[in-house]
């Protein structure tokens, strides 16, 4: 059942931590990228063990992203991907891939709902879009998963259609909900509550003045890895945190979304997807055998009207010469939105009264400040 709004917590900022070099948007968020909308429909039911698989506890949820106000199916724009570890899906990735263009909402649930979340959005465009399959090609709508296991019943198909159209009828503008919302619902990132989390660069006008927004599901990585700002804090509050079981079945994934308003090819967004995952790696992820590191970009620069009926398409396309100042921030944005992702989690107890934590707000800024210190600056 969704959940009320939760007060939020305090992000990266907040927190004196400030990544890179580049500003922040006004919400600091992918919805700073104009035209760019999420919404979560949240699942939060039951508790205790599982006696009976169906029966929770709950943890999950689906979080909607449109790329292009409402319009994507009908305003197609240009698209790209990386895989830096492929445990994991995306499902119509190989479409992105082939087309270089995007045409459907982003969706992002976990692991065992892929198909369901998928089914909900052809229901949703087909009721939108009556003619898709008849008068124009069917879709293949692009849905993201990690394994929520840990804190959910993730065998007992909670997520249903009717939270898919709740995801995607209450996207919109503006800041968004971070932490256990959403596909986020029942995510873990470095052994503390993860989930979704974003951020963004608004670039100089000297350098293009293009916006770039990240968004991410985390659900990767061991306490002892994590790193913030460079500082290896996950090693610093490991001793706090030795008593508490932890997932170690699995070293856990992430799906990382990237908008910017910079006119790209698909080519272009292939190769700014992989900087996505120097950000990744920045938060101590060194991506698992077993987990899934997939990055999906789009740039809104450029529209491809489905009922063009015209030959020749025009665009504005980026020099390669000026993608640099875009790769830095969108390395920048990554990193921070992991970050915002954890500082937005609070402690949840899900699946056999498994606990998972909250990270500390007052010993991060702590023993960041400490840090700090210690290095002069």
């Amino acid at each position: 059942m969704p959940t009320s709004k939760k007060p939020a917590r305090k992000r990266a900022r907040d927190l004196g931590i400030n990544i890179g070099q580049y500003k922040p948007g006004r919400w600091n968020s992918i919805t700073d990228v104009k035209g760019v909308l999420v919404g979560h429909s949240t699942i939060i039911d039951g508790d205790g063990p599982v006696h009976k698989t169906g029966d929770g506890p709950a943890r999950t949820g689906v979080t909607a992203i449109w790329p292009l106000h409402h319009n994507i199916y009908d305003e197609r724009i240009c698209g790209g991907s990386f895989i830096l570890n492929g445990a994991g899906e995306m499902s119509g990735m190989i479409q992105v891939q082939e087309w270089g263009l995007i045409e459907t909402p982003i969706l992002l649930t976990n692991t065992l709902s892929v198909g369901t979340v998928s089914d909900g959005c052809v229901q949703y465009l087909t009721q939108k879009h009556p003619q898709i399959g008849r008068i124009h090609d069917v879709v293949i709508p692009l849905v993201g998963e990690c394994d929520d296991s840990w804190l959910n019943d993730i065998a007992g198909q909670h997520v249903q259609v009717e939270h898919v159209f709740e995801a995607l009828e209450s996207a919109k503008s503006g800041p968004v909900e971070e932490g256990s919302v959403g596909g986020g619902t029942g995510m873990t990132c470095c052994d503390f509550k993860g989930g979704i989390g974003t951020s963004s660069r608004k670039l100089p006008a000297e350098e293009g003045g293009y916006t770039i927004g990240v968004l991410v599901m985390s659900n990767f990585g061991e306490i002892e890895d994590l790193r913030v700002d460079g500082a290896p804090l996950g090693q610093m509050l490991a001793p706090q945190f030795k008593d508490i079981p932890k997932r170690r079945h699995t070293y856990g994934s992430i799906i990382v979304v990237v908008a910017t308003d910079a006119p790209m090819l698909g080519n272009q967004l292939n190769r700014l997807a992989k900087r996505a995952a120097l950000g990744i790696g920045r938060v101590g992820s060194y991506a698992a055998h077993g987990s899934g590191e997939i990055v999906l970009a789009f740039s809104t620069a450029n529209h491809f009207h489905r009922h063009d009926k015209k030959r020749v398409h025009k665009m504005d396309v980026l020099y390669d010469k000026g993608l640099n100042p875009i790769y830095k921030a969108t390395m920048e944005a990554t990193e921070e939105a992991i970050l915002n992702s954890l500082f937005a989690g609070t402690d949840m107890v899900g699946i056999q009264d498994r606990l998972c934590p909250g990270i500390p707000h007052d010993e991060v800024e702590r023993l960041f400040k400490k840090y700090k210190e210690s290095l002069n600056l």
